[in-house]
């Protein structure tokens, strides 16, 4: 390890934990302890281009522990990406470097972390984009795709559950390009690991199908070099280097538990400057420290970029219609041109919107190269698999994602797929266990990608299963997560105009919710009016008095709701509302002209009645678990036939 590095891990860690004592909030101890492991990797291996973030065969790096979040800025600001003034306003408003990295805030970061184990699990997604794709356009003269997925992760990352289940699925599938770099510290928020953990990692990594390489000395950057070198020695398995250091190196309290997550004082940086031998400015890098990153860092990552450019330039002579796939997947410009083939419903038939969507899939799929994705384990109850065979090493090609039983890192997972750039990822399970995944689609939500989300099963009409089967709360929970949107189609009409709409280039992820039983293909749903939310599914013969609000399989109900009052002389609208956020994005006029202001509006659902009351005074839905019971004797159990609603509707609507 020369001096120079010694400067530059030093200026790293001062630097660093000068400017959390100056926002008096962050997290010294990995920004000291793993400096060295960071610095190392941008110097000598990562490839980036400040002057494109967005080059598409750049390598990923992901702080999965992403409370390190100074010690990526400060690079980040050496590399050229953001300017001092960013990193010295760090955790404050409106600073570009927030308390954890934020995906599309902050140039260079690759995906928003914090939650910790969601970096692992999102890096497995952005290592399975690179090789498919690595698959479907290289030639033996030419990678065009050839990058790496980089993870700096914690002892607490590898607690998480979501990084068991990613890690497996990533030695299972054989993602050689997945190099994890595991600051071993042994300390962690709560005391010494070994309070909470006596596993031993080397075995449990192998026996999932990792390399596992140790570095003894963490504070050498040459050993930690060797260490990544090795790791690129492909055998065909994901690499995790184990690289012990001590948290908070340097200061007075290191190796402590108190020095991760508690700004120096004034007195112990003092004490930190002394130990490491640091007599440099005060918020400032050493012009050597600056010199070294454009150089090794800023300079080689544009050479690396316009090598790039220059091979791919070669390609598209040689290759043209390779070339002009490979384009379409990278700007996601593919579209469908011819619709003759597609799934057709007739009217009164009867299919459930589950069916509807696994065959849209599976249609969509043959006409869209660039989408990818797979249930949990139940393919045969969602519907949804990918295409071209099941992904994994001796089929690279495969678009159809064997994720098993992990649905908390499979929503991740599709996550790092879409991020990634290229490919458009979807995932599937039942509904009721969206609780698993929640912190991921809420993570797609707030990095505002385009995510796609499907479940079957979506109310008590699971039926036997019963009450651990059967969702009451999570459609609620969904649409709580806010630029998040939910769908649930009433028929099939509805449900092909609700898959065309999740396709689009949006800034949100999209969750579908669909039957297991099935429903009738309405004459009165309108597809063309999908986009909007809601729209007037049934006007009666004269001017409405009352309005009937409701979506998935509770319109058919609604409706003969309405012509059963419409007897009684009672004139009710039914509204279909697929989607409340897509509705309450409509203008005023719209959304009055749907749901008049001036008239009383009952809600109808078969879940919590919670979410309705923003456009309702009654609400029928369901606040309690449900039962186990055969379907056909649920809905009278639960008050959802026509005359339960409409003796609600009387007692407490029209009175």
């Amino acid at each position: 390890m020369n001096s120079l590095d010694n400067l530059s891990v030093n200026s790293l860690r001062v630097m660093g934990a000068e400017i959390i004592s100056k926002a008096k909030s962050g997290h010294p101890g990995i920004v000291l302890g793993a400096a060295p492991i960071v610095h190392t990797l941008f110097t000598r291996h990562l490839n980036i281009n400040p002057q494109d973030s967005k080059w598409f065969d750049r390598d990923r790096f992901i702080l999965s522990a992403g409370h390190g979040s100074m010690l990526l800025y400060e690079i980040l600001h050496l590399a050229g990406f953001i300017s001092l003034e960013d990193i010295k306003s760090f955790r404050q408003k409106g600073s570009l470097c927030p308390g954890h990295p934020e995906y599309g805030h902050t140039a260079g970061v690759e995906v928003t972390t914090g939650p910790l184990g969601q970096g692992i699990a999102m890096s497995v997604g952005l290592a399975i984009s690179e090789k498919f794709l690595a698959a479907r356009f290289n030639k033996n003269d030419y990678s065009v795709i050839n990058h790496y997925t980089y993870v700096l992760c914690g002892d607490g990352d590898l607690q998480e559950g979501v990084s068991m289940e990613a890690m497996s699925l990533a030695g299972h599938l054989g993602l050689d390009k997945l190099i994890v770099l595991y600051d071993s510290n042994d300390i962690q928020l709560d005391g010494e690991v070994a309070l909470a953990n006596s596993e031993n990692t080397k075995l449990k990594m192998e026996a999932m199908g990792w390399r596992h390489i140790f570095v003894e000395n963490g504070n050498d950057c040459d050993e930690v070099d060797k260490a990544i070198n090795l790791a690129k020695e492909s055998d065909g398995r994901p690499v995790i280097i184990e690289i012990k250091t001590t948290i908070g190196y340097g200061a007075p309290n290191s190796g402590e538990a108190s020095v991760h997550g508690k700004p120096l004082s004034t007195e112990q940086l003092i004490e930190l400057r002394k130990n490491l031998d640091y007599h440099f400015d005060e918020f400032d890098f050493p012009e050597d420290v600056k010199k070294q990153y454009k150089q090794m860092v800023s300079d080689r990552g544009y050479n690396a970029c316009c090598s790039w450019n220059k091979d791919l330039e070669d390609y598209s002579a040689k290759y043209p219609a390779d070339y002009k796939a490979l384009c379409s997947f990278m700007y996601e410009d593919y579209k469908i041109d011819e619709f003759d083939t597609m799934p057709k419903y007739e009217i009164g038939s009867k299919i459930s919107t589950r069916k509807v969507m696994g065959q849209i899939i599976d249609w969509m799929g043959s006409k869209l190269p660039n989408i990818m994705g797979g249930s949990a384990d139940l393919s045969s109850s969602t519907m949804v698999k990918g295409a071209d065979g099941i992904f994994g090493p001796s089929n690279p090609l495969g678009r159809n994602i064997k994720f098993g039983v992990r649905e908390h890192a499979m929503a991740a997972i599709t996550n790092g797929i879409t991020v990634h750039g290229g490919l458009r990822a979807y995932c599937a399970g039942f509904f009721v266990f969206s609780d698993y995944m929640k912190p991921a689609i809420r993570l797609a939500a707030l990095m505002s990608i385009p995510s796609l989300f499907y479940f079957s099963h979506d109310s008590i009409c699971v039926g036997e299963d019963g009450p651990t089967h059967q969702p009451i709360e999570q459609l609620t929970m969904i649409r709580s997560i806010p630029n998040t949107n939910l769908f649930r189609p009433a028929d099939a009409r509805e449900m092909t105009a609700a898959i065309f709409e999740s396709f689009k280039p949006n800034k949100y992820p999209t969750v579908i919710v669909t039957t297991r039983q099935d429903l009738p293909v309405l004459d009165c749903t309108k597809p063309e009016e999908v986009s909007r939310g809601a729209y007037v599914a049934y006007e009666p013969s004269k001017p409405c008095k009352y309005v009937i609000v409701t979506c998935g399989s509770e319109l058919s109900l609604c409706l003969e709701v309405a012509k059963k009052l419409e007897s009684e002389k009672i004139y009710v609208r039914v509204v279909s509302m697929p989607s409340m956020f897509l509705f309450d994005k409509q203008s005023v006029e719209y959304k009055e002209s749907i749901l008049p202001s001036n008239l009383p509006v009952m809600a109808v659902e078969m879940g919590s009645s919670m979410p309705w009351y923003k456009y309702a005074k009654v609400v029928h839905g369901i606040d309690t678990f449900g039962l186990s019971m055969p379907l056909k004797e649920l809905p009278e159990v639960f008050g959802f036939t026509v005359d339960a609603i409409i003796d609600d509707f009387k007692k407490n609507l029209k009175k």
